[in-house]
């Protein structure tokens, strides 16, 4: 009972002992009283039965609707872990981070991932040591001489694209083509009609996922003015994903988002935006606001296999 307590949000907490007073109980950290009689609070799952209530996992406590769903037995089987099969955003020492290929490809495969996306820097975020186009190609040659190489992991070629400040992209869509994963991102021009630009975007046939969509960093700058609810429906019209962003500072898209890009039909992927191997293990970080934002399996490309992200290149 404690435990559930103080886990639940107090609006949470507010509705269930609202609830119980109807049914002439009362709810605390101690337990589930009948007058004087306690009557369950051993387990959380003690709780919400003697309420009328399936249990609702800690991420849903909310007062976001989670306690109509428990009381219909229709809350959402949340993603796990273990339903992640791999990562769609990884840097190497090709660009800003501190790993090579082969170092990323094992460091997924220790994770027990079928696969990991290598999005390195396109050439315009010169500051991050973005690749040129023929820099690019022959990382993309590297890839897949690794692929070749080794068994088990299987390394995507990708790359996270610049969105320019008219909303073209950084690489031509022939270099685009040659890729498996195409990350999309604005790294500059924040006041300079950023909507439109992540519009285009989605738009473009070559792009998988709109990175980090708000840009914000905790604790350091908030995200540029954006209208996500176009963005979102551009997205969803296209196929196109929207990231949630794992590196700790980003968090991006958050919960409340990321929700409603799944109201909206847009499929999520998590990346870690990791710059060393040892960052891979960021995923449980976007795991935790997937898991608040109500995505099931379905909802995120990181459960699909490797074959079906492949066919999924639009």
């Amino acid at each position: 009972a404690a435990l559930q307590y103080f886990t639940g949000s107090k609006e949470h907490n507010v509705r269930l002992r609202g609830i119980a007073k109807e049914r002439g109980l009362k709810v605390s950290e101690y337990g589930i009283f009948e007058g004087e009689k306690k009557v369950g609070g051993e387990t959380e799952e003690e709780v919400y039965e003697a309420l009328g209530l399936v249990w609702v996992p800690p991420e849903l406590r909310e007062d976001r609707g989670e306690v109509e769903k428990a009381a219909k037995g229709k809350l959402p089987d949340l993603m796990e872990l273990y339903d992640i099969n791999g990562d769609f955003h990884v840097h190497t020492a090709w660009s800003d981070g501190r790993g090579s290929i082969e170092e990323v490809a094992r460091k997924a495969e220790a994770l027990g991932y079928a696969f990991v996306a290598v999005c390195d820097h396109s050439e315009s975020a010169g500051y991050a040591g973005g690749l040129a186009p023929e820099r690019l190609l022959e990382q993309v040659a590297v890839v897949r001489r690794v692929n070749r190489e080794r068994e088990g992991v299987r390394v995507l070629a990708g790359v996270e694209v610049d969105v320019l400040a008219d909303g073209t992209l950084d690489l031509s869509d022939e270099i685009l083509g040659e890729l498996d994963v195409v990350v999309a991102a604005v790294h500059s021009g924040f006041k300079q009609r950023v909507t439109e630009r992540l519009v285009a975007a989605a738009q473009n046939p070559r792009v998988t996922i709109l990175a980090h969509p708000t840009g914000r960093l905790i604790g350091q700058r908030e995200g540029y003015e954006v209208d996500l609810e176009t963005v979102m429906k551009a997205c969803a019209e296209t196929g196109t994903a929207m990231e949630i962003n794992a590196y700790s500072e980003r968090l991006d898209l958050n919960d409340l988002n990321a929700r409603r890009a799944k109201e909206l039909g847009v499929k999520l992927a998590i990346g870690t935006d990791a710059h060393d191997p040892d960052q891979l293990t960021a995923m449980t970080l976007g795991l935790g606001v997937a898991r608040r934002a109500w995505l099931e399996k379905q909802d995120v490309l990181n459960c699909l296999s490797v074959d079906a992200i492949l066919k999924r290149k639009k």
